[in-house]
C-alpha cells in the first residue's frame, strides 16, 4: 500500500517512473530493427561461425558478429569497440553473458566490411583482438572470473589459465565441427563465481589448507560472528586465546577437517588467510554440466580431476588435459551429443578410459549427490 500511496500503479508499472533509480529499461538501447521485432522472430541461421542471420515476421533481417574478448578490457579497447558499432551498427553493441561482443547490422551488405575490419585489428604480437566465432557446433569464449588480478580468495588465475586454454583450443573457436555446443568456463576457488558447476568443463582454483588465523589482529579486524557464520560447513566457532605475552584475546578456531578450503572466512576477515604460495593451491577439472534441457535434463558437472598443480605463466598440465578430454569426446561423441551426455551414454567408467584420465578414490560422489545417480555406489566398477 505504500507504493500505491507514493503514486505507484501497479497496473501500470512504467508510468511516472524514476528512471535515475536503478538501471535504465533496457528497451532505450535496443537497436531500432531489434526493438521494432521485439518478440516477433521467425528463426535464425549460422551463416558461418560466428556469423548469425534472424529473421522477422516483417521480413527485416538482422545480421550478427559474435566475437570473443578477454572479459577484463582496458579503456582503450572499449573505446575501439564504441568506434565500429558507431561505424557500423548505429551506436549500437552487444555484450554476451560469456564476455562476447556481438556486432549487429540490419543489411546483408554491412556484414562483410564488417567482418574484415574485425579480422583486420590485431594486437603487436600479431593475435586478433575480436576474434569471430564461438557459435554453434564450435567452443564457446571462456566465462571466467577475477583470478590473482583482483580477487582475494583466488586459489589461481583466471587470465593466464584461460589465455593458455584457449590458445590451445582456439581452432575450436573458430570451427564448428565438434558434436555439439561446448561451454567452458573457469573459476578460481570452490565459491564458483564462474559457473563451471554446470558447464560441458569447468576448471576450478582450489585451496588445500585452512586458513591460518591471525590471533594477534583478528579481533580487530573482523567481526567474529560474520566469520563464523560465512562458513557453509560451520567448522569455525569463537574461541579466546591467550597470546605469547600473556594477554587473552577474541578470537577463531577452525576445526580443520571440516573445511573445505573456500575462503568464505577470508572474505569477511582478512585476518584467517589460506592462499598457499608453496604448492599447495592449483585446480581441478570438472566435466558434464549444462543447462539446456535439449535431449536431455540439465546436469551438474562432475569432478574427473581431482588435482592440477599452478603452473604459471602457461599451465601445460592444466591444458593437455582439458585437450585430452575434448579430443575423446569429438571423436567418440554422436552428433548434437552434449560432452555430459555422451559420458552417460558410454558409461564413466568408459569415459576415464577414452580420455586417459586416472580415476581414484577422490572422485567418488558425496553423500549431498549419491552415487547411484551419478557414478555407482561401489568402488568395484563393473561394464
Amino acid at each position: 500500500m505504500a507504493f500505491i500511496s507514493s503514486g505507484y500503479d501497479p497496473k501500470n508499472p512504467m508510468k511516472d517512473r524514476i528512471t535515475d533509480i536503478g538501471p535504465k529499461h533496457y528497451e532505450q538501447f535496443l537497436p531500432p530493427v531489434i526493438k521494432k521485432n521485439f518478440g516477433k522472430w521467425l528463426y535464425h541461421e549460422i551463416l558461418e561461425p560466428g556469423i548469425l542471420m534472424h529473421k522477422a515476421e516483417s521480413g527485416d533481417e538482422v545480421y550478427t558478429i559474435r566475437v570473443g574478448t578477454p572479459r577484463i578490457m582496458s579503456v582503450s579497447t572499449i573505446r575501439e569497440v564504441c568506434d565500429i558499432a558507431d561505424k557500423y551498427c548505429k551506436g549500437h553493441v552487444r555484450w554476451t553473458t560469456r564476455n562476447n561482443l556481438e556486432f549487429m547490422v540490419d543489411s546483408k551488405d554491412l556484414v562483410e566490411p564488417l567482418k574484415q575490419d574485425l579480422t583486420s585489428r590485431k594486437h603487436t604480437g600479431g593475435s586478433y583482438k575480436f576474434p569471430i566465432g564461438g557459435t554453434g557446433a564450435c567452443m564457446t569464449n571462456i566465462i571466467h572470473t577475477q583470478g590473482w588480478v583482483h580477487c582475494h580468495t583466488a586459489a589461481t588465475d583466471a587470465s593466464g589459465t584461460v589465455k593458455s586454454v584457449m590458445d590451445d583450443l582456439f581452432d575450436e573457436f573458430q570451427h564448428m565441427r565438434l558434436p555439439a555446443q561446448l561451454r567452458v568456463s573457469m573459476a578460481c576457488c570452490v565459491n564458483m563465481c564462474g559457473a563451471v558447476h554446470c558447464s560441458d568443463i569447468g576448471f576450478v582454483g582450489y585451496h588445500r589448507k585452512p586458513p591460518i588465523i591471525d590471533h594477534y589482529h583478528l579481533d580487530n579486524l573482523c567481526e567474529i560472528p560474520l566469520a563464523v557464520a560465512a562458513c557453509p560447513t560451520a567448522a569455525i566457532r569463537p574461541v579466546k586465546v591467550d597470546l605469547p605475552d600473556g594477554k587473552k584475546v577474541n578470537s577463531v578456531a577452525v576445526k580443520n577437517e571440516r573445511c573445505m578450503f573456500c575462503g568464505n572466512c577470508y572474505t569477511m576477515c582478512p585476518a584467517m588467510p589460506l592462499s598457499d604460495g608453496s604448492g599447495g593451491d592449483g585446480l581441478i577439472i570438472m566435466v558434464g554440466g549444462k543447462v539446456s534441457n535439449r535431449i536431455s535434463d540439465p546436469k551438474f558437472s562432475k569432478v574427473v580431476v581431482a588435482f592440477i598443480p599452478n603452473e604459471p605463466p602457461r599451465w601445460p598440465t592444466l591444458t593437455k588435459t582439458i585437450r585430452q578430454i575434448i579430443d575423446a569426446y569429438s571423436k567418440d561423441a554422436h552428433k548434437y551429443e552434449r560432452l555430459g551426455e555422451w559420458a552417460e551414454r558410454i558409461g564413466w567408467e568408459r569415459f576415464f578410459e577414452k580420455t586417459g584420465l586416472e580415476f581414484s578414490w577422490h572422485l567418488i560422489d558425496d553423500f549431498r549427490d549419491p552415487a547411484y545417480n551419478t557414478w555407482r555406489q561401489s568402488t568395484n566398477f563393473k561394464f
